[in-house]
């Protein structure tokens, strides 16, 4: 009969081999000295370089593509991104993919950005004459002074880097914090410069809640005619049940014979009124037991705006019917359905 194998025959170790555990002291060092590192760069940069460099993506007739990588190609990515977000033409270009095809895509009037903290990545470097023989505009985006990335393109920003936080000065987390720092700050100055406003930075996020909450407006999420829950102050209460419980909105929106609002009743009254009458609910009307000065909204106001409005002092509420100048209701606007909606 064949041994087992030594994990299953072998005897348990007598000392059980201790948890890695996260010095606070150290870490709070480590975020300390970030926190220099990151002042260095802000206090050495060369500010007329930056300002060249967003001028000149701004000036940008055709797209901006921006490459790195390894690190920076992640940082490079999103900084496309970002631009992208803002209504600016942007792409991120593999140089990789470039070098295998993926160049054909540039034209003279695009603009190349090329990040790299050492300025001496092979495949950047390798790209370079190729890009340059499309007539882009190339820039480079460098930490270390004196490399070839440099001395190869049309402008240069340097990014100035003390070391990397790592204890080898060799992880790329500095250096790629301020990539990531100096583009996202250009890309808000190119916003601020285009003059993009609240509703242009929502119609490039149309699925997001910060478009949602900038786009729809009450008209577009409430409900409308038939599915409302209608009744006339004459009615009695528990003749209208099934038009309380049947539409989905927890309420009663009681009007006149010309569809004007006279006022709400809730199912939260409807449990009130029959702790407090008792058998007596049988003959009272909606009218008598309805409030006559609920929060309203009308259709044109945000979507956004009716949710602040349920949720205002002095205590929440459900829904907001919707009227219209002359106080004619034409819809209901309810908070389940300003969630389902993303909002």
């Amino acid at each position: 009969m064949g041994s087992l194998p030594h994990f299953l025959s072998d005897p348990p170790s007598q000392k059980q081999q201790q948890p890695n555990l996260v010095d606070p002291i150290k870490l709070k060092t480590l975020f300390k000295s970030q926190q220099k590192y990151l002042n260095n760069f802000f206090d050495k940069l060369d500010h007329s370089q930056a300002h060249l460099f967003t001028q000149t993506l701004l000036n940008s007739t055709g797209t901006i593509f921006i490459t790195g990588v390894g690190k920076s190609g992640f940082v490079s990515k999103n900084i496309s991104q970002t631009l992208v977000s803002l209504g600016i033409k942007s792409q991120f270009l593999s140089p990789t993919d470039a070098l295998h095809g993926d160049i054909g895509i540039l034209t003279e009037q695009d603009v190349l950005v090329m990040f790299s903290k050492s300025g001496n990545t092979e495949e950047l470097l390798r790209l370079v004459p190729c890009a340059r023989a499309k007539g882009a505009f190339l820039i480079s985006v460098t930490s270390v002074e004196g490399n070839s990335l440099m001395g190869l393109c049309d402008l240069n920003v340097h990014l100035p880097l003390e070391r990397e936080l790592c204890p080898f000065d060799l992880a790329p987390t500095t250096s790629t914090a301020i990539q990531m720092v100096f583009g996202c700050t250009v890309a808000i100055a190119m916003m601020d410069a285009k003059c993009l406003t609240k509703e242009g930075y929502a119609a490039n996020h149309p699925a997001g809640r910060i478009g949602k909450s900038l786009i729809f407006k009450v008209k577009d999420v409430m409900k409308k005619q038939e599915e409302l829950p209608v009744c006339k102050e004459g009615d009695l209460i528990m003749d209208q049940l099934v038009e309380l419980t049947s539409k989905g909105c927890g309420c009663l929106l009681v009007i006149d014979d010309d569809y004007h609002l006279i006022g709400t009743f809730t199912d939260g009254d409807l449990r009130r009124t029959l702790k407090a009458s008792k058998e007596g609910i049988f003959k009272l009307t909606v009218g008598e037991m309805c409030n006559r000065n609920p929060r309203t909204i009308t259709a044109e106001r945000m979507a956004v705006e009716a949710m602040q409005k349920m949720e205002a002092p002095p205590s929440p509420v459900q829904f907001l019917p919707v009227i219209n100048e002359d106080n004619t209701l034409i819809g209901i606007v309810t908070l389940h359905g300003l969630v389902s909606a993303g909002l």
